[in-house]
């Protein structure tokens, strides 16, 4: 499917989204709306392994029977059905009995089934319960079937739920919907589903401009990034993952055989589940990807909290948009936190540095970490400035990036990109003022093609250009108390001309004598004509 048609087709999905959620909340219809697209997902992915495992068993489809044809097959194989759901556990690591296939339910909304609502809440539970991985478990906690913003009846949210999937199965039709198309969709949604909510959208949305200048920063070679990008990362970590479109967006970089893990944690539990999805949606395997539930500022997830040093996991690249001068009440156990030891507790208005540490903390001697933040971080004082100078002096901070304002959902206030590295040869620090590279839309503000290369490109090979990117020195750095505002080392101001005082002078004057030349010669016409002359 090409580019166009993926747009195509979700931009049908979200005209659907937004004529059939009415007055619900764009969040809560965000969430029904995308489970069932990862159920349709889910179940062709199911039917084509299942047929492919049956092989010339698996029954051809006939106009007269309603029923899908695994349906068929369970209805004429119900003493196999118990070891072949276990060798489909094996292969796709989830089970779904037939009754909960999508195009099951999609007849059952065609003929407004009364017992629609009560087999879709069945099978969401089926697929989370009788599955092999943890991937799969309360994947649809946060789908509330029962919920008075459906109806304020059974019959009324049977009704409601009938038109929903009916209109989305009618959409998805005109399309062949591989995991990448309903993968696109998906992202498509969220990002619209992003846009409508405004402010909430900061919890689980990085706009695609700025995810691709992330992940294309920490793809790249981390002690050379001009030689290009790096072949395979081991492990890449995201540990404010929102939807997981961050950690894709790498991925995507790398190819699909090009990161042997991903790791996400991500603390809300409705965005928690849709990261899960995402990834599925996407063709990543259960195997290839953990995200985590949890809090990061308390990292209380036990796989990062390996106390033998030796053993604690690292990660060639750390990505993150944690939400800007979060508020937090850090335990005093936490000043000796190895991760927050050498450097101190961020303030408690605003955690910035503490999630910068939480990351940094587990980033690999050669690796590359991207972090967005508020411009805050540059040049607040207390204990920021001493986290952000030993930082510097420690020659861990690469590159810092301003960006436009108004680019997020969530914020109009312009933010910064912090490029970290345990290992950097350079000694200098580079500035890229990007603020006034943008293009102006009517919500937010749009980083173009050129504008995102134009970053890239500087950042790679470490350029410089005036009002735009300038390397240095730690000498100039320590000379402003290390302070990293970037207008200090790179303004866009443009310089206003010199003047010249004496060369105006001497056009005042030979026009002052042009004057009196020209005043001469009219007073000589007006003696000849009798008037009055002019002083």
């Amino acid at each position: 499917m090409t580019d166009f048609e993926k747009q195509q087709l979700g931009r049908i999905l979200w005209a659907i989204a937004d004529q059939l959620r009415g007055a619900m909340n764009a969040d809560d219809f965000r969430d029904y709306m995308l489970a069932f697209l990862f159920l349709r997902y889910l179940s062709d992915n199911y039917e084509a392994v299942a047929k492919k495992e049956l092989g010339q068993d698996y029954p051809q489809q006939t106009d007269s029977s309603s029923s899908t044809p695994l349906q068929l097959w369970y209805e004429a194989n119900a003493g196999d059905v118990k070891e072949f759901e276990k060798q489909m556990r094996r292969k796709v690591h989830y089970v779904i009995e037939p009754r909960f296939l999508w195009g099951n339910i999609v007849e059952m909304a065609r003929i407004q089934d009364a017992m629609l609502l009560n087999t879709l809440q069945d099978g969401l539970s089926y697929i989370e319960t009788e599955s092999f991985a943890s991937t799969f478990r309360g994947l649809f906690s946060e789908i509330n079937l029962a919920s008075d913003k459906l109806g304020k009846s059974y019959t009324e949210r049977n009704a409601r739920l009938c038109k929903i999937i009916k209109e989305i199965a009618d959409g998805l039709g005109q399309f062949s919907t591989d995991s990448d198309t309903l993968g696109d969709a998906y992202e498509y949604l969220i990002g619209q589903f992003a846009a409508g909510s405004g402010k909430k959208a900061g919890e689980f949305y990085t706009p695609q401009p700025v995810s691709t200048i992330l992940s294309t920063l920490v793809t790249l070679d981390g002690q050379e990034p001009a030689t290009g990008q790096r072949s395979h990362l081991e492990s890449v970590l995201d540990f404010a993952c929102g939807s997981g479109s961050l950690l894709l967006n790498v991925r995507h970089r790398m190819g699909p055989h090009g990161i042997s893990k991903i790791y996400g944690q991500e603390k809300n539990i409705t965005t928690y589940n849709l990261a899960r999805m995402n990834m599925l949606l996407h063709g990543v395997k259960d195997s290839e990807f953990e995200i985590f539930h949890g809090d990061t500022l308390l990292n209380d997830w036990d796989a990062l909290r390996e106390t033998n040093p030796a053993k604690l996991p690292k990660f060639d690249a750390v990505v993150a948009n944690p939400p800007f001068s979060y508020r937090w009440e850090p335990a005093e156990s936490l000043s000796e936190d190895m991760r927050f030891k050498n450097y101190g507790l961020a303030p408690k208005s605003a955690a910035d540095f503490a999630f910068l540490l939480h990351g940094f903390h587990f980033l690999k001697q050669d690796g590359v970490m991207a972090i967005i933040l508020p411009h805050g971080v540059l040049f607040r004082g207390g204990a920021e400035a001493r986290i952000r100078t030993k930082l510097l002096k420690d020659g861990h901070i690469d590159t810092v990036i301003g960006l436009p304002a108004n680019l997020f959902f969530s914020t109009g206030i312009p933010v910064c990109i912090l490029v970290l590295k345990k290992c950097k040869k350079p000694d200098d620090v580079l500035f890229i003022n990007a603020a006034e590279h943008f293009q102006k839309g009517k919500l937010q503000n749009q980083l173009l093609p050129e504008h995102i290369d134009k970053i890239i490109d500087t950042y790679q090979f470490r350029k410089e250009e005036q009002r735009y990117s300038r390397r240095v020195s730690m000498e100039e750095i320590e000379k402003h108390d290390f302070n990293l505002n970037i207008s200090r080392y790179v303004s866009t101001a443009e310089a206003e001309e010199e003047i010249d005082l004496r060369a105006v002078h001497a056009d005042l004057m030979a026009l002052d004598q042009k004057i009196r030349a020209a005043t001469q010669r009219h007073n000589e016409f007006l003696k000849q004509l009798r008037l009055p002359l002019l002083p």
